[in-house]
């Protein structure tokens, strides 16, 4: 009972705050940060990484497809490095960082200007190990990359979503 009411007083709370949801759906006809992420369309990223992560976006992004005639395009440069740590004696490593950054810019296919731009990394380790075994070192590492992909998608996807709400309410001000 007790949890009850402190979930009741949180909730409380959270509604004097002004806490919005970010993909709540628009009461008076605006347009939802969902609805704005379904008209970006997503250019090409170089390379079988960067196909991997176009498609990544173009989930998050675009579920029922790209958008026949967009408000945005998403312009995406991606880069990928490895870093070897724990070192043995035989100067061979035993796990390594995989790294990812992406640099994106959001342009409005009205003006041709630069309405967004920022990056997204993540950091992901995995372990190399012997000669013998080398298919699962390259396991582990298709791996790390496939979860540093998807958290730059989800951070891209975010960081998309938050600039659509804040126009929306700089907007209705």
């Amino acid at each position: 009972m007790a949890r009850a009411g402190l979930v009741a007083i949180l909730m409380l709370l959270l509604a004097g705050c002004g806490f919005e949801p970010l993909h709540k759906p628009a009461d008076n006809g605006e347009v939802t940060p969902g609805q704005s992420l379904a008209q970006i369309q997503v250019r090409p990223i170089e390379g079988r990484v960067g196909q991997q992560l176009h498609n990544l976006l173009l989930d998050r992004l675009n579920p029922a497809g790209q958008p026949v005639r967009p408000a945005y395009y998403l312009q995406i440069g991606l880069r990928r490095t490895t870093t070897d740590l724990g070192i043995r004696e035989d100067e061979t490593a035993t796990r390594a960082n995989l790294t990812l950054t992406a640099t994106y810019n959001l342009v409005s296919v009205e003006s041709n200007q630069v309405v967004l731009q920022g990056s997204s990394f993540s950091v992901n380790s995995y372990n190399i190990l012997d000669l013998e075994v080398y298919y699962a070192t390259t396991v582990a590492e298709e791996d790390a990359l496939r979860r540093g992909l998807r958290e730059i998608s989800d951070d891209i996807r975010l960081k998309l979503s938050t600039y659509f709400a804040d126009s929306a309410r700089a907007e209705a001000s």
